[in-house]
Order: structure tokens, then C-alpha cells, then sequence
């Protein structure tokens, strides 16, 4: 096993925690508050979940899986970056969305090479 596969198993581990946690952890609830996103913390956890699950379909079945998934991912990421910019979070606080914006961006690109090359 390589790092790109590592790196594939353990980002879709993270949003199958992530994911779950923002569906019914009441201290993601409270987050999503502080965010001015309430509403949209479902779609959030549900998209994680997607996520989580393509990029664990896309290593066992379908490798283009991965590719989109990942993307997704990132974007997400991204917009979560930004949030937690505008609302002013330290940098301990942001760190984490960058990370993982970054970590996908970096499968993503590697999955586009594997694929289209």
C-alpha cells in the first residue's frame, strides 16, 4: 500500500467521523450556530458522508469515484476554510479545514494523472 491509497483511506475515514459527528453531535450543532450555518449543517454532514463513501467505492470498485469525490471534498473544505476565516477563528481553528482542503486537492490531482493519463 502506497500513500496515495493511505492518504484515500484515511480522508474517507475522517469525513465518516466528521460526517456522523455533524449529523448528531450536539457540539457540531452548536458550531454550525456559531457559523451562521445552522441550516445547512444536514447537507454538510450528508455531503461528508458522500465523500467518505465515494472515495471507499472509488479504492475497492470504481477508481473514477475517487477523482470526484475528492474534488468535492476539497471545495468543501475550501468553503469551510473560508468560514471559519470570516468569522475570525484562531489559526488552530482554521488549520484543520486547510489540511484536509489541501490533502484532498492532492488525491484529486493524483487520481486526475492515474485516470486521464
Amino acid at each position: 500500500m502506497n500513500i496515495l491509497n493511505l492518504t484515500v483511506l484515511f480522508s474517507s475515514g475522517a469525513f465518516f467521523f466528521y460526517g456522523i459527528n455533524c449529523l448528531i453531535s450536539q457540539k457540531m450543532k452548536d458550531e454550525f450556530h456559531r457559523f451562521g450555518l445552522a441550516k445547512q449543517r444536514i447537507l454538510t454532514g450528508c455531503l461528508q458522508l458522500l465523500g467518505a463513501l465515494g472515495l471507499l467505492f472509488g479504492y475497492f470498485l470504481l477508481t473514477p469515484l475517487i477523482f470526484i469525490s475528492s474534488i468535492g471534498l476539497t471545495i468543501l473544505m475550501f468553503a469551510g476554510f473560508a468560514v471559519r476565516l470570516k468569522i475570525k477563528d484562531s489559526f488552530i481553528e482554521v488549520l484543520p479545514s486547510l489540511l484536509f482542503a489541501f490533502l484532498n486537492l492532492y488525491i484529486s490531482i493524483a487520481y486526475y494523472h492515474i485516470i486521464f493519463s
